[in-house]
């Protein structure tokens, strides 16, 4: 891949500021600053910084001067642009950009229309969210009241600044992102910028990376490989910058080529497919029927594969064993190799697993039993200790894995490394 062919390429820089009281108490996620860090790279911004902070003029006003002191030319704020009392975001702006804040009437008569059409009639708070720091530019919120903004300063050093405004709504944030600050960004840029996600299961980031070492030591300037690991997952996002579409969908295609290459069957899928819809695709495809035996997840299987539409098609049903008596009474599991083997044990899980796939007339069956947590553990089965298993009538198989003290953590991996198993179990009879 070194001798991909990129020149230097410039790179736009940014910060992200989220305003609000409620997420320095704990009160709520900052989920906004996570969504837009990554879609932000996809259209090739390198942000700098994601900050928060208070409630307060002079807060914004230094968040936003040492942003520019760090050389930011793009400034993302969310928050702070309802009509209360604590709502200062418009306020903090203007007096960091040194102009003056005006109600605008074409804004105040869409706030007025958009209270009108639900039967209601615009509060007098509602004026303030028609104010708009001078010579910025409203922009159009479907999904709310308050409108997005957009506005650009010319610093002392000759540098152009972009201040985005948008709402701390979640849904209000992500409209206003995708329809009118996204694509000026991208349009912005003196490159192409492309990127494509690898999903992978099975393996962690510091095993992927070593597996691909040679495949993207050397990555020209231009091209970027970045790890985003979740539970039992990492996905791995390919950003490619060329001084024209064909140069970067060349590179990109070839690194992801070489990633593949690398890393095989680890790759399950591209993009915002998921690992249970890769799972009922593959079963579609082979006209076969799943059933699932349940003890540790508590039924987190059945859930997962079930979200996905046409699930109806690949799925029988399953069963929730969480005590022994469950197991031996449900799936056949006989009561003396609970007593002699443990119900944490590979001998369980493969009767389990069995006992599903014979009950529900299913091509094949997984189970899990462990040992969710936080209690219940033994030296020689501590917290965390789960048993998975296969059987699909002609081969089976059981793996033991070791996960953490944190219940919610174990059942979450334990999903996805049963997902994982059956998906491999299928590539290996395909």
């Amino acid at each position: 891949m070194a001798s991909l062919p990129f020149a230097s390429l410039r790179t736009m820089t940014g910060l992200l500021l989220t305003v609000g009281d409620e997420i320095l108490l704990g009160q709520i996620v900052n989920t906004n600053a996570a969504w837009l860090g990554e879609r932000l790279a996809e259209v090739g911004v390198d942000v700098l910084r994601s900050e928060t902070v208070r409630d307060d003029v002079d807060a914004i006003v230094t968040a936003i001067d040492r942003a520019t002191d760090d050389g930011a030319a793009l400034i993302v704020v969310t928050g702070g642009l309802g009509p209360t009392h604590d709502d200062v975001t418009k306020e903090a702006v203007a007096r960091a950009f040194g102009v003056g804040v005006t109600v605008r009437p074409d804004v105040l008569t869409w706030i007025e229309d958009r209270y009108a059409a639900r039967g209601r009639t615009m509060p007098a708070v509602g004026r303030l969210m028609a104010e708009v720091p001078d010579g910025f530019e409203p922009l159009h919120n479907p999904k709310g009241s308050a409108p997005g903004l957009w506005g650009t300063r010319d610093l002392d050093d000759g540098r152009r600044q972009i201040v985005a405004m948008m709402p701390g709504v979640p849904h209000e944030m992500k409209v206003l992102a995708e329809e009118a600050v996204l694509p000026r960004l991208a349009a912005l840029q003196d490159a192409v910028v492309l990127s494509r996600t690898l999903l992978t299961a099975g393996k962690g980031e510091s095993d992927l990376a070593a597996m691909i070492g040679e495949q993207v030591e050397g990555l020209p300037e231009g091209l970027t490989l970045a790890y985003l690991p979740g539970l039992g997952e990492v996905r791995l996002r390919i950003t490619a910058r060329g001084a024209d579409r064909e140069a970067a969908q060349h590179a990109l295609d070839a690194a992801t080529d070489a990633v593949r290459d690398g890393l095989g069957t680890l790759v399950y899928g591209e993009e915002r497919t998921t690992l249970a819809a890769v799972v009922n695709e593959a079963l579609r495809e082979r006209g076969l029927r799943l059933a699932v035996a349940e003890s540790c997840t508590g039924g987190a299987i059945a859930s997962r594969v079930t979200e996905v539409p046409g699930a109806s098609g690949v799925f029988q049903g399953g069963v929730i064993a969480y005590s022994n008596e469950a197991k031996t009474d449900l799936l056949g599991v006989p009561a003396d190799l609970i007593e002699v083997e443990g119900a944490v044990s590979e001998a369980v899980a493969l009767a389990m697993a069995a006992g599903a796939r014979t009950r529900f007339g299913a091509d094949i069956g997984v189970s899990t039993t462990g040992i969710a947590g936080p209690g219940g553990g033994t030296p020689e089965k501590p917290v965390g200790t789960v048993w998975l298993a296969y059987d699909d009538g002609v081969s089976t198989r059981a793996v033991c894995l070791q996960f953490t003290p944190d219940r919610a953590t174990n059942i979450a991996l334990s999903v996805t490394a049963v997902l994982n198993l059956v998906r491999r179990q299928l590539l290996r009879g395909a």
